[in-house]
């Protein structure tokens, strides 16, 4: 699944993302490190992976072709 990053605190970790049809949904700091990237920017793409209805990694997409 993937989503818009809407807010990203760098000393927590922490934001909310925006899907694709507009729900807002947050992610706290261990999600976004499990990731592994070092910053996120306000309206940078990502993919998000679920545990049920909580985000469990937040990550840059990965290139196709």
């Amino acid at each position: 699944m993937q989503g818009t990053v809407h807010q990203h605190d760098q000393v927590t970790g922490s934001g909310s993302l925006l899907l694709d049809d507009g729900s807002p949904l947050a992610y706290d700091g261990d999600a976004f490190a499990a990731g592994g990237a070092r910053l996120f920017r306000v309206g940078q793409r990502v993919t998000l992976v679920l545990n049920g209805d909580r985000v469990v990694r937040v990550e840059l997409p990965t290139r196709q072709g």
